[in-house]
Protein backbone atom coordinates (compact mmCIF):
# COMPACT_ATOMS: atom_id res chain seq x y z
CA UNK A 1 0.00 0.00 0.00
CA UNK A 2 3.24 2.22 0.23
CA UNK A 3 3.67 2.13 -3.47
CA UNK A 4 0.15 2.87 -4.27
CA UNK A 5 0.33 5.85 -1.68
CA UNK A 6 3.38 7.56 -3.02
CA UNK A 7 2.25 6.96 -6.66
CA UNK A 8 -0.84 8.66 -5.95
CA UNK A 9 0.59 11.04 -4.05
CA UNK A 10 2.65 12.42 -7.63
CA UNK A 11 0.09 11.75 -9.98
CA UNK A 12 -2.31 14.51 -8.01
CA UNK A 13 0.81 17.01 -7.96
CA UNK A 14 0.95 16.63 -10.85
CA UNK A 15 -2.54 17.00 -12.37
CA UNK A 16 -2.84 19.68 -9.56
CA UNK A 17 -0.21 21.70 -11.38
CA UNK A 18 -1.23 21.28 -14.66
CA UNK A 19 -4.92 22.59 -13.44
CA UNK A 20 -3.28 25.81 -12.13
CA UNK A 21 -0.68 25.84 -15.27
CA UNK A 22 -3.38 25.33 -17.65
CA UNK A 23 -5.04 27.83 -20.37
CA UNK A 24 -7.85 25.92 -21.79
CA UNK A 25 -10.46 25.49 -19.46
CA UNK A 26 -11.83 22.22 -20.59
CA UNK A 27 -8.28 20.91 -20.24
CA UNK A 28 -7.74 22.15 -16.55
CA UNK A 29 -11.19 20.49 -15.54
CA UNK A 30 -9.67 16.77 -16.92
CA UNK A 31 -6.63 17.23 -15.09
CA UNK A 32 -8.61 18.30 -11.78
CA UNK A 33 -10.96 15.31 -11.74
CA UNK A 34 -7.65 13.05 -12.66
CA UNK A 35 -6.64 14.99 -9.40
CA UNK A 36 -9.51 14.27 -7.49
CA UNK A 37 -9.35 10.29 -8.30
CA UNK A 38 -5.88 10.30 -7.42
CA UNK A 39 -6.63 12.15 -3.70
CA UNK A 40 -9.51 9.17 -4.03
CA UNK A 41 -6.47 6.34 -4.11
CA UNK A 42 -4.51 8.15 -1.32
CA UNK A 43 -7.90 7.55 0.61
CA UNK A 44 -7.97 3.95 -0.51
CA UNK A 45 -4.41 3.56 0.85
CA UNK A 46 -4.91 4.62 3.83
CA UNK A 47 -7.77 2.37 4.80
CA UNK A 48 -10.51 5.05 4.09
CA UNK A 49 -12.63 3.38 1.66
CA UNK A 50 -15.70 5.39 2.28
CA UNK A 51 -14.05 8.70 2.09
CA UNK A 52 -12.69 7.32 -1.16
CA UNK A 53 -16.08 6.66 -2.62
CA UNK A 54 -17.41 9.89 -1.76
CA UNK A 55 -14.12 11.54 -3.19
CA UNK A 56 -14.90 9.66 -6.67
CA UNK A 57 -19.19 9.89 -6.35
CA UNK A 58 -19.20 13.62 -4.99
CA UNK A 59 -16.29 15.29 -6.35
CA UNK A 60 -15.08 13.24 -9.63
CA UNK A 61 -18.77 12.93 -10.63
CA UNK A 62 -21.64 15.05 -9.30
CA UNK A 63 -19.44 17.97 -8.87
CA UNK A 64 -17.28 18.23 -11.77
CA UNK A 65 -20.16 17.64 -14.57
CA UNK A 66 -21.36 20.95 -13.10
CA UNK A 67 -17.74 22.79 -13.60
CA UNK A 68 -18.40 20.82 -17.19
CA UNK A 69 -22.10 22.59 -17.69
CA UNK A 70 -20.70 25.81 -16.56
CA UNK A 71 -18.09 26.04 -18.67
CA UNK A 72 -20.09 24.86 -21.63
CA UNK A 73 -23.02 27.89 -20.87
CA UNK A 74 -20.21 30.34 -19.98
CA UNK A 75 -18.84 29.64 -23.74
CA UNK A 76 -15.40 30.72 -23.20
CA UNK A 77 -13.28 31.36 -26.16
CA UNK A 78 -10.16 32.69 -26.93
CA UNK A 79 -10.52 35.43 -24.98
CA UNK A 80 -10.44 33.45 -21.58
CA UNK A 81 -7.50 31.58 -23.01
CA UNK A 82 -5.72 34.90 -23.10
CA UNK A 83 -6.95 36.11 -20.14
CA UNK A 84 -5.50 32.93 -18.41
CA UNK A 85 -2.14 33.63 -19.72
CA UNK A 86 -1.98 36.65 -18.77
CA UNK A 87 -2.89 35.60 -15.24
CA UNK A 88 0.12 33.20 -15.35
CA UNK A 89 2.95 35.91 -15.39
CA UNK A 90 5.87 35.21 -13.18
CA UNK A 91 4.33 38.40 -11.00
CA UNK A 92 0.82 37.02 -10.33
CA UNK A 93 2.58 32.76 -9.06
CA UNK A 94 5.65 33.75 -7.35
CA UNK A 95 3.47 34.90 -4.34
CA UNK A 96 1.52 31.51 -4.07
CA UNK A 97 5.01 29.54 -5.21
CA UNK A 98 6.95 31.02 -2.17
CA UNK A 99 4.24 30.12 0.58
CA UNK A 100 3.71 26.91 -1.08
CA UNK A 101 7.81 25.99 -0.91
CA UNK A 102 7.50 27.42 2.78
CA UNK A 103 4.52 25.12 3.37
CA UNK A 104 6.67 22.02 1.83
CA UNK A 105 10.29 23.10 3.95
CA UNK A 106 7.63 22.80 7.32
CA UNK A 107 6.10 19.33 6.75
CA UNK A 108 9.58 17.77 5.01
CA UNK A 109 11.26 19.22 8.52
CA UNK A 110 8.43 17.86 10.77
CA UNK A 111 8.34 14.56 8.95
CA UNK A 112 12.27 14.00 9.25
CA UNK A 113 12.35 15.29 13.12
CA UNK A 114 9.49 13.04 14.23
CA UNK A 115 8.96 9.63 14.89
CA UNK A 116 7.94 8.71 11.21
CA UNK A 117 9.04 5.12 9.89
CA UNK A 118 7.92 5.53 5.81
CA UNK A 119 5.22 3.21 6.69
CA UNK A 120 1.30 3.30 6.25
CA UNK A 121 -0.61 1.38 9.38
CA UNK A 122 -3.69 1.27 10.92
CA UNK A 123 -7.39 -0.03 10.66
CA UNK A 124 -9.71 0.30 8.07
CA UNK A 125 -12.16 2.99 8.40
CA UNK A 126 -15.81 1.70 7.62
CA UNK A 127 -18.81 4.30 6.70
CA UNK A 128 -20.65 3.31 9.92
CA UNK A 129 -17.95 4.27 12.21
CA UNK A 130 -17.66 7.41 10.02
CA UNK A 131 -21.62 7.99 10.63
CA UNK A 132 -21.10 7.45 14.04
CA UNK A 133 -18.76 9.80 14.66
CA UNK A 134 -20.45 12.77 12.55
CA UNK A 135 -23.70 11.95 14.51
CA UNK A 136 -22.15 11.45 17.49
CA UNK A 137 -19.21 13.91 19.56
CA UNK A 138 -19.29 16.22 16.09
CA UNK A 139 -23.22 16.21 15.59
CA UNK A 140 -22.89 20.32 15.96
CA UNK A 141 -19.57 21.16 13.21
CA UNK A 142 -22.01 18.80 10.86
CA UNK A 143 -25.15 21.32 11.39
CA UNK A 144 -23.12 24.40 11.70
CA UNK A 145 -21.43 23.55 8.02
CA UNK A 146 -24.85 21.91 6.53
CA UNK A 147 -26.60 25.98 7.65
CA UNK A 148 -22.71 27.54 6.19
CA UNK A 149 -23.60 25.44 2.80
CA UNK A 150 -27.11 26.09 2.51
CA UNK A 151 -26.25 30.40 3.23
CA UNK A 152 -23.70 30.23 0.29
CA UNK A 153 -26.08 28.05 -1.79
CA UNK A 154 -28.67 30.68 -1.16
CA UNK A 155 -26.21 33.77 -1.64
CA UNK A 156 -25.67 32.37 -4.89
CA UNK A 157 -28.83 31.60 -5.68
CA UNK A 158 -29.54 35.19 -5.45
CA UNK A 159 -26.20 36.74 -6.90
CA UNK A 160 -26.64 34.73 -10.00
CA UNK A 161 -30.05 35.65 -10.37
CA UNK A 162 -29.82 39.22 -10.12
CA UNK A 163 -26.86 39.08 -12.83
CA UNK A 164 -29.10 37.48 -15.35
CA UNK A 165 -31.37 39.85 -14.69
CA UNK A 166 -28.94 42.87 -15.06
CA UNK A 167 -28.67 40.90 -18.20
CA UNK A 168 -31.72 40.54 -19.41
CA UNK A 169 -32.14 44.49 -19.01
CA UNK A 170 -29.11 45.36 -21.14
CA UNK A 171 -30.50 42.65 -23.96
CA UNK A 172 -33.62 44.82 -23.72
CA UNK A 173 -32.31 48.09 -23.82
CA UNK A 174 -30.32 46.89 -26.65
CA UNK A 175 -32.75 45.65 -28.68
CA UNK A 176 -35.12 48.36 -28.19
CA UNK A 177 -32.01 50.63 -29.91
CA UNK A 178 -31.79 48.21 -32.87
CA UNK A 179 -35.26 48.71 -33.12
CA UNK A 180 -35.37 52.13 -32.63
CA UNK A 181 -32.56 52.70 -35.48
CA UNK A 182 -34.20 49.94 -38.16
CA UNK A 183 -37.35 52.46 -37.55
CA UNK A 184 -35.35 55.69 -37.83
CA UNK A 185 -33.67 54.07 -41.25
CA UNK A 186 -36.96 52.92 -42.57
CA UNK A 187 -38.81 56.15 -41.98
CA UNK A 188 -35.38 58.27 -43.69
CA UNK A 189 -35.71 55.70 -46.70
CA UNK A 190 -39.34 56.45 -47.10
CA UNK A 191 -38.80 60.30 -46.65
CA UNK A 192 -36.37 60.14 -49.43
CA UNK A 193 -38.40 59.35 -52.64
CA UNK A 194 -40.66 61.54 -51.63
CA UNK A 195 -38.47 64.25 -51.43
CA UNK A 196 -37.17 63.62 -54.50
CA UNK A 197 -40.56 63.47 -55.94
CA UNK A 198 -41.78 66.77 -54.37
CA UNK A 199 -38.40 68.24 -56.71
CA UNK A 200 -39.07 66.59 -59.63
CA UNK A 201 -42.23 68.07 -59.51
CA UNK A 202 -41.13 71.78 -59.18
CA UNK A 203 -38.45 71.01 -62.14
CA UNK A 204 -41.26 69.91 -63.90
CA UNK A 205 -43.38 73.04 -63.42
CA UNK A 206 -40.68 75.67 -64.36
Amino acid sequence: MQIAFYLSGLVAILATLRVVTGTHPVHALLYLIVSLIAVAMVFFALGAPFAGALEIIVYAGAIMVLFVFVVMMLNLGESAVEQERAWLQPRAWMGPAILTAVLLVVMVVTLASGDYDGTISGETLTAKMVGISLFGPYLVIVELAAMLLLAALVAASHLGRSEAHDEADLARERQRELNDQASAASTSETSNPTREARRDAQEGKA
